[in-house]
């Protein structure tokens, strides 16, 4: 299958690397750029990409409203937003988290770890950059809202034990594979928690399902 990817980027030199990078690939198709987050918006909804590449900072509309309204909409549910970042940590990044992110990519990341991250991401198999994404997450697990530790206790009640180690796995940035070697099942079983985590806890994806785990306090920040 090919993965259809929309760039957007106010910087042209960024936005053209990165689609003739991507373009080589003969399994990823750059079906569009955007200079903003409204041209982004209006791009994705016209060719319903696998992945969208998003800086933040944009004019006219930044990366998080733009990721707020990709994420938001039900016939994108298909679509996984990556922010870009220069990993400057800033309010936007988190936010970025609770508008439906789903990973983190450094502008200046290697190009053959650019390639790999679209590829997972589009499989929804992983996170982008499980450091990168944890310490983001993490620092954003330090800024509860009102009543989160009451809404996180009861968010996993409704979650069996099972779930909830491997719930507390995928935070810690295992793959499916370290998963089920560290709970001594198959890889199948594990696939189907995690299907059953993001059903029960209206998670889009991965990275969701780790900013839970540490909004609910079921992992602490800076645990191993």
């Amino acid at each position: 299958m090919t993965i259809r990817v929309v760039v957007a980027d106010d910087q042209v030199l960024v936005r053209s690397g990165f689609s003739m990078l991507l373009g080589g690939e003969s399994d990823i198709e750059v079906v569009g750029e955007a200079g903003n987050g409204a041209e982004a918006v209006a791009l994705v909804a016209r060719e319903r990409p696998e992945v969208v590449l998003m800086d933040v900072r944009m004019p006219v509309m930044d990366g998080l409203e733009a990721t707020r309204r990709i994420s938001g909409d039900e016939s994108l549910a298909g679509t996984h937003v990556v922010i870009l970042t220069t990993f400057d940590l800033d309010e936007y990044v988190h936010e970025a988290l609770r508008a439906g992110a789903s990973g983190f990519l450094l502008k200046d990341t290697l190009p053959v770890d650019l390639i790999n991250a679209v590829r997972v991401v589009a499989a929804g198999d992983a996170l982008i950059s499980p450091k990168i994404t944890r310490r983001l997450i993490e620092e954003f697990a330090k800024r509860p809202e009102p009543g989160a530790a009451a809404a996180g206790e009861a968010t996993l009640a409704q979650l069996t034990e099972r779930e909830r180690e491997v719930l507390e796995t995928v935070a810690r940035g295992h793959s499916n594979a370290e998963i089920a070697a560290e709970l001594f099942v198959s890889h199948a079983t594990v696939k189907t928690h995690i299907s059953r985590l993001l059903m029960k806890l209206g998670a889009r994806d991965r990275a969701q399902l780790v900013m839970i785990a540490y909004e609910t306090g079921l992992v602490a920040p800076g645990a191993p």
